[in-house]
């Protein structure tokens, strides 16, 4: 499938990385040589509500005339307001003007794009300002994890969700789904080989296997390392990401050809529900947050149906969240697998430098039948054995000592989880 470049619903779906330059459109705003955004209006000199740009610049109590005072500050050549620096341009707290004006949090050059060494920003966006994305949610409020963006590579709107895809200075590529981050090309390796090996190294030769969500091939990646799989249903509800997977991540894409995979693109629930009773030996449902169109999956119908799709001893691992935010959810999720799961109910947890908090938890749950010791992996990926071998690259944070230490929680997490 393609990458369109289209419009869809007031957001931009942009083809090869490329942001329209010379006439911008995306929602409400239409920059045409002058710029106009709801209340603002610019030619050639700056208007936005209070502020008005001639030559010199005016915004309230500011004023600059080839020197420039505002209150206390005072701006010669160069031009310095408490923690702000101005060369040829003018800053206020956290923006930066370079031959254009900003007043609040929008940016203006030459339209509402921020050009550095050719890389295209958008700087209307909710989640990037001034080259920099902050992930701002009511799941984790009065805080928000930021990195530096190098280049915006894809932002889009699909039939679910937003969906953006850009190059930070620190982990390499960065997938968000309505401005949360779900994956990072050199920082979520820790999520992803956790939610595979923690439940695949607790049982034997694992042979079928279903993933829900993961669309942007990841967890696949990671499944493959077990020769004994003869099976892998992935089911990712949106094609857009499976989209940008092939364009952008070609490597993990065409591990969806793999014979033994099958890539359906459906609604992640409504295929367990429709699945063969006691088929998988394993389910890895590897969603995003409990809002959207992923909140079914963390609900007791969801559970339900996954118990009857897996096999006596059949295990199940789902991501819960953070114990530093999330409580609430994670007794929630808890309670609903204690009243459906008859095997082993645990929980556990790991670091994730780009999860907010730093770390994310995991439900690991099996059915009734042969008993499953999730604290002790009997399957260890990490060494190389007749029954697991791989000809990829070595894991770079899983291993066997690092499986057990994740099911010791802190006290305050493990007395609100295990009353």
């Amino acid at each position: 499938m393609e990458v369109i470049s289209t419009n869809t619903n007031g957001s931009t779906i942009f083809k090869n990385g490329a942001i329209p330059m010379n006439g911008h459109q995306s929602g409400t705003s239409k920059h045409l040589n002058g710029y106009q955004n709801g209340t603002s209006k610019h030619q050639n000199g700056h208007h936005n509500g209070t502020s008005e740009h001639r030559n010199g610049h005016q915004n309230g109590i500011s004023e600059h005339q080839n020197g420039h005072q505002n209150g206390t500050s005072e701006h010669r050549n160069g031009h310095q307001n408490g923690t702000s620096e101005h060369r040829n341009g003018h800053q206020n707290g956290i923006s930066e003007h370079q031959n254009g004006h900003q007043n609040g949090t929008s940016e203006q050059q030459n339209g509402t794009i921020s050009h550095d060494n050719g890389n295209e920003l958008l700087g209307n966006s909710n989640s990037i300002k001034l080259g920099w994305f902050s992930e701002f949610s009511a799941l984790w409020p009065g805080e928000a994890f930021s990195l530096k963006v190098e280049k915006l590579l894809f932002q889009g709107k699909s039939d679910y969700q937003d969906v953006m895809l850009f190059e930070s200075a620190t982990y390499g590529k960065v997938l968000t789904l309505d401005g949360a981050i779900q994956h990072t090309e050199n920082g979520g390796f820790p999520y992803t080989e956790m939610i595979v090996h923690l439940p695949l190294g607790s049982i034997p030769n694992p042979k079928k296997v279903l993933i829900i969500g993961g669309g942007i091939g990841f967890t696949l990646f990671e499944m493959l390392r077990y020769p004994t799989i003869e099976k892998i249903d992935i089911v990712e509800i949106d094609d857009v990401v499976v989209d940008v997977s092939r364009k952008f991540f070609p490597y993990l894409a065409a591990n969806f050809n793999d014979p033994r995979v099958t890539l359906v693109l459906g609604d992640g629930a409504a295929f367990v529900k429709a699945a063969q009773a006691g088929y998988y030996d394993a389910i890895i449902v590897d969603s995003s947050d409990p809002i959207g169109p992923a909140k079914d999956l963390f609900e007791r119908p969801f559970f339900e149906a996954v118990a009857k799709a897996l096999r006596p001893g059949g295990v199940v691992c789902t991501q819960a969240e953070s114990i530093w935010l999330h409580m609430h959810i994670i007794k929630q999720i808890i309670a609903n697998c204690r009243q459906v799961f008859k095997g082993s109910v645990n929980y556990a947890w790991t670091t994730v430098p780009t999860y907010p908090t730093g770390v994310i938890g995991y439900m690991l749950c099996s059915t009734e039948g042969p008993e499953v010791d999730f604290k002790n992996p009997i399957n260890p990926i990490d060494k190389e054995t007749t029954q697991v071998k791989s000809k990829l690259a070595p894991l770079k944070f899983y291993n066997s000592d690092i499986h057990k230490a994740a099911f010791i929680l802190p006290s305050f997490a493990r007395s609100m989880i295990e009353s």
